[in-house]
Protein backbone atom coordinates (compact mmCIF):
# COMPACT_ATOMS: atom_id res chain seq x y z
CA UNK A 1 0.00 0.00 0.00
CA UNK A 2 1.19 2.89 -1.03
CA UNK A 3 1.42 6.44 1.39
CA UNK A 4 0.70 9.93 0.93
CA UNK A 5 0.45 13.30 3.03
CA UNK A 6 -1.82 15.94 3.34
CA UNK A 7 0.32 18.13 1.81
CA UNK A 8 0.83 15.44 -1.20
CA UNK A 9 -2.98 15.31 -1.76
CA UNK A 10 -2.97 19.15 -2.32
CA UNK A 11 0.06 19.59 -4.25
CA UNK A 12 0.19 16.18 -5.96
CA UNK A 13 -3.09 15.29 -6.42
CA UNK A 14 -2.69 13.69 -9.97
CA UNK A 15 0.21 11.27 -8.79
CA UNK A 16 -1.57 10.21 -6.14
CA UNK A 17 -5.14 9.97 -8.05
CA UNK A 18 -3.01 7.95 -10.70
CA UNK A 19 -1.76 5.21 -8.05
CA UNK A 20 -5.31 4.83 -7.24
CA UNK A 21 -6.63 4.09 -10.69
CA UNK A 22 -4.17 1.60 -10.94
CA UNK A 23 -5.47 -0.29 -8.60
CA UNK A 24 -3.49 1.22 -5.21
CA UNK A 25 -4.87 2.17 -2.12
CA UNK A 26 -3.79 4.63 -0.37
CA UNK A 27 -2.99 5.52 2.89
CA UNK A 28 -3.48 9.53 4.10
CA UNK A 29 -1.14 10.58 6.86
CA UNK A 30 -1.81 13.80 9.01
CA UNK A 31 0.95 14.76 10.87
CA UNK A 32 2.58 11.40 10.67
CA UNK A 33 -0.44 9.48 11.46
CA UNK A 34 -3.23 7.32 9.35
CA UNK A 35 -6.00 8.83 9.15
CA UNK A 36 -7.74 7.64 6.13
CA UNK A 37 -7.56 5.68 2.73
CA UNK A 38 -8.64 5.70 -0.82
CA UNK A 39 -9.52 3.15 -2.73
CA UNK A 40 -10.74 2.75 -6.75
CA UNK A 41 -15.12 2.64 -6.50
CA UNK A 42 -15.61 -0.79 -7.59
CA UNK A 43 -17.10 0.00 -10.96
CA UNK A 44 -13.78 1.36 -11.44
CA UNK A 45 -11.86 -0.93 -14.10
CA UNK A 46 -8.14 -0.41 -12.87
CA UNK A 47 -5.80 0.84 -15.54
CA UNK A 48 -3.31 -1.49 -16.68
CA UNK A 49 -0.03 -0.59 -17.46
CA UNK A 50 0.36 0.02 -20.93
CA UNK A 51 3.22 -2.55 -22.95
CA UNK A 52 5.01 -1.20 -25.53
CA UNK A 53 6.54 -3.18 -28.00
CA UNK A 54 9.47 -1.36 -28.48
CA UNK A 55 10.70 -4.28 -31.00
CA UNK A 56 7.64 -4.21 -33.17
CA UNK A 57 8.37 -0.28 -33.84
CA UNK A 58 11.96 -0.61 -34.44
CA UNK A 59 10.91 -3.81 -37.49
CA UNK A 60 8.15 -0.63 -38.79
CA UNK A 61 10.92 1.87 -39.07
CA UNK A 62 13.63 -0.42 -40.10
CA UNK A 63 12.66 -3.63 -41.51
CA UNK A 64 14.96 -6.53 -41.25
CA UNK A 65 18.00 -4.36 -42.30
CA UNK A 66 21.27 -4.96 -39.87
CA UNK A 67 23.87 -2.04 -40.50
CA UNK A 68 27.65 -3.26 -40.95
CA UNK A 69 30.26 -1.78 -38.38
CA UNK A 70 31.29 0.83 -40.88
CA UNK A 71 27.37 2.02 -41.88
CA UNK A 72 27.28 2.41 -37.99
CA UNK A 73 30.43 4.55 -37.77
CA UNK A 74 29.30 6.94 -40.06
CA UNK A 75 25.74 7.28 -38.61
CA UNK A 76 27.56 8.21 -35.15
CA UNK A 77 30.06 10.46 -36.66
CA UNK A 78 27.16 12.61 -38.71
CA UNK A 79 25.25 12.45 -35.31
CA UNK A 80 27.99 13.88 -33.35
CA UNK A 81 28.76 16.86 -36.04
CA UNK A 82 24.95 17.57 -35.58
CA UNK A 83 25.81 18.40 -31.86
CA UNK A 84 28.70 20.34 -32.50
CA UNK A 85 27.73 21.83 -35.59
Amino acid sequence: MKTATVADLRNHFRRVSTWVEHGETVQILRRGKAFARLTAESYFKPLGVPKVDFMAQLREVWGGRVFSAKEVKAMREAELEGDRG
